[in-house]
């Protein structure tokens, strides 16, 4: 039987839980001294030893949450040996994406600085060798994508048969990306003996059935109503042409002084373009997406947390994980297929307690993906008017200008309108007349040819078929 906790309110500090001084002292070097509700509730359960599955909203600490019992879990391991026997991989920790495995690691480095214990990261995109080294030289903690984690164990660089305990983060989007296969693969090199811990911020029926499998009579932790949005996000969604959306996300940023802003659109080549676009617009702006290098991945994500950009266009793999500290406004410029990602997406703001505000753009067309999300979300989104100025170019707002086509170099008249076909070009009456035969006496005479036979014609012509005529 499941017990199911709701919680309420949290645990006054941090040194509450008796956690190892050494972790306390890393936490206290964060500035963080209360817990987060999720928090609060996950960390004796971790710490006892139970199989949890935790539903929060994104931004409210959850990283920490499983992160922090795990090290101090793992602290009675903890030692100083050089010997890559004495530092076997005791607890993996499996992410949908790139961004959020490295940020995963990253709060595993900040949490145990101050202790022996070692961890590795890997994931695709990135040159496998400095990856099988680090695992090599042995660590207790593998933060991994499930894809490049069984290219190791293939291998032979890792070995995950001294796994005590096992997490899957945000494992509604690992259902979504098709990971079920490889998560049976890697779940049973694992010994059956072991801890699980399932942490996302939406609970769907398959994330049920999927921790059941994995996790033995898993405590559910839930910080607030089912696949509820933060209460420190504002959200509103403006009605628009699809030919403003642009114009208005220009807007937006120039007139409220957003210096950070994360745009959401559904196609790689549509973010792609979207930056660029933006970048014409005078706006600081870098795209990334699936098809776009590990490398040029990170280097935008690391230009925009420096306050170099101004907006990151994103797809929502790229995305989910993003932990950017301020971030002020989150623009849906496409409205997500699926409900349950705007409920990842309006998360990368309104983060650790600080306010952040949600715009969706949507046309007509968008409309039935608004109410869906309502639905799930179970609150009504607010919707309102948005004045575009006209711009630089002086034309109106709702006017598209002719793009060029970036592979041919030629202008897409498509994007004129009706305007295009209407416009009258110069021409030459010469193409317009019907043909006349000249009578010039001449002319008449040179063109003027003996009398052919009908059967020498026809000699003729059956000659200069087989080559008769050189």
């Amino acid at each position: 039987m499941t017990d199911i906790i709701k919680i309420d309110t949290p645990t006054a500090n941090f040194s509450d839980f008796g956690l190892h001084p050494s972790i306390l002292k890393a936490v206290a070097a964060t500035g963080y001294t209360t817990p987060t509700p999720i928090q609060a509730q996950a960390l004796p359960m971790v710490i006892d030893g139970r199989d949890v599955m935790g539903a929060a909203q994104t931004g409210t600490g959850k990283t920490a949450a499983f992160t922090l019992p795990i090290l101090h879990r793992l602290m009675q391991f903890a030692n100083t040996s050089a010997s890559p026997a004495r530092h076997p991989v005791r607890a993996l920790i499996l992410t949908p994406t790139r961004e959020l495995a490295d940020q995963v690691s990253d709060s595993v480095l900040k949490y145990s600085k101050d202790t022996p214990l070692r961890s590795a990261v890997v994931f695709g995109g990135v040159d496998i060798g400095p990856q099988r080294d680090a695992l090599r030289r042995g660590c207790e903690i593998l933060i991994a994508t499930p894809g490049r984690l069984l290219d190791h164990v293939e291998q032979k660089n890792v070995n995950l048969s001294q796994v005590g305990i096992l997490v899957l983060d945000e494992a509604d989007r690992m259902l979504d990306m098709g990971f079920l296969p490889d998560l049976d693969r890697i779940v049973g090199l694992l010994p059956a003996k072991r801890q699980g811990l399932l942490f996302s911020a939406t609970f769907s029926n398959e994330i049920r059935k999927l921790g059941r499998s994995y996790l033995k009579d898993p405590v559910e932790l839930e910080v607030a109503a089912r696949n509820a949005t933060a209460d420190t996000v504002t959200q509103i969604a403006y009605p628009l042409a699809s030919e403003q959306k642009r114009e208005a996300v220009v807007h937006l940023v120039k007139s409220r002084g957003f210096n950070q802003v994360i745009v959401f659109s559904n196609t790689k080549i549509g973010t792609g373009r979207l930056a660029r676009e933006l970048v014409r617009d005078g706006v600081k702006a870098e795209s990334i997406h699936g098809d776009k290098s590990q490398l040029d991945r990170m280097k935008a994500l690391e230009a925009f947390k420096a306050g170099e950009l101004e907006v990151l266009v994103a797809t929502d793999v790229a995305a989910r994980g993003l932990d950017v500290a301020g971030v002020p406004c989150v623009i849906n410029y496409d409205l997500p297929y699926n409900a349950e990602d705007y409920v990842h997406r309006i998360g990368r703001t309104g983060r650790a307690g600080a306010s952040g505000e949600a715009i969706a753009l949507f046309t007509p067309d968008e409309e039935r993906y608004l109410l869906d999300i309502e639905k799930l979300i179970k609150a009504k989104i607010p919707r309102g008017e948005l004045e575009l100025p006209r711009n630089t170019r002086g034309r109106s707002s709702g006017t598209r200008q002719p793009e060029r086509n970036e592979r041919s170099g030629r202008t897409d008249k498509r994007a004129y309108g009706s305007s295009v076909a209407t416009t009258k070009l110069p021409t030459d009456e010469l193409f317009y007349k019907p043909y006349v035969p000249s009578s010039s006496p001449s002319v008449l005479a040179a063109t003027t040819v003996a009398p052919v036979s009908a059967a020498a014609s026809k000699r003729k012509s059956l000659g200069v078929l087989l080559g008769g005529g050189r």
